[in-house]
C-alpha cells in the first residue's frame, strides 16, 4: 500500500520521524521532511520558514544545548483538500536527558499539516504549542500521565 492510499499511516511516519530526528539531534533528517518552503513555529513562538533556515535554525541547538527528548501520542489525523493536503494533531512530552521523568512544563500539544510531493506526504507547517492549561492544573497533569503511559523515548 502506499502513503498515498495509507494516508493516516503516512501522516503518522512523518510525524514520529520528526520527533526521532529531534530526540537524535539531527538537523538535517528534521529538515529533510519539510516542504522546500515549509515553516516551523517552536515552542518559544520562533517563526522558521523554509528548509534550510529550518537546518540553520536547528543545528546549533543541538551543538549546543542536551535537548530534552520527545514522547508522544497522536490526537488525529484528517484528510483535506481531496487528500492532497492532511492535518495530524498530537499532544508531547520531553524528558530531560538522563532524567527519570518528564518535565511537564514542556508538555506540548503539536500540529503538522502535510501535502503530497512527487508521492510523498512533507511537511508543510509544524507548529508546536505550550499546553500550559493555565488555571487547570488537573489537566495539565492529566495529559503529563497519558504522555508517561506512552513510555520513555529511546536514548
Amino acid at each position: 500500500m502506499s502513503d498515498i492510499d495509507d494516508w493516516t499511516g503516512a501522516a503518522r511516519r512523518v510525524y514520529f520521524a520528526l520527533l526521532a530526528a529531534w530526540n537524535r539531534q539531527d538537523a538535517p533528517a528534521m529538515a529533510a521532511l519539510f516542504r522546500e518552503r515549509g515553516s516551523m513555529v517552536g515552542f518559544d513562538g520562533s517563526a522558521i520558514d523554509g528548509r534550510t533556515a529550518i537546518e540553520t535554525h536547528l543545528a546549533p541547538i543541538f551543538a549546543q544545548h542536551p535537548t530534552p527528548r520527545f514522547v508522544a501520542k497522536v490526537r488525529e489525523v484528517r484528510r483535506m483538500a481531496g487528500g492532497q493536503t492532511l492535518m495530524l494533531r498530537g499532544v508531547a512530552g520531553m524528558w530531560p536527558r538522563d532524567a527519570d521523568d518528564l518535565n511537564p512544563e514542556l508538555n506540548a500539544v503539536q500540529t503538522m499539516v502535510l501535502s503530497l510531493c512527487d508521492g510523498e506526504y512533507r511537511i508543510e507547517m509544524f507548529q508546536n504549542t505550550p499546553a500550559a492549561f493555565h488555571g487547570r492544573p488537573a489537566e495539565s497533569e492529566k495529559l503529563s500521565a497519558e504522555l508517561r503511559e506512552a513510555g520513555r523515548p529511546p536514548t
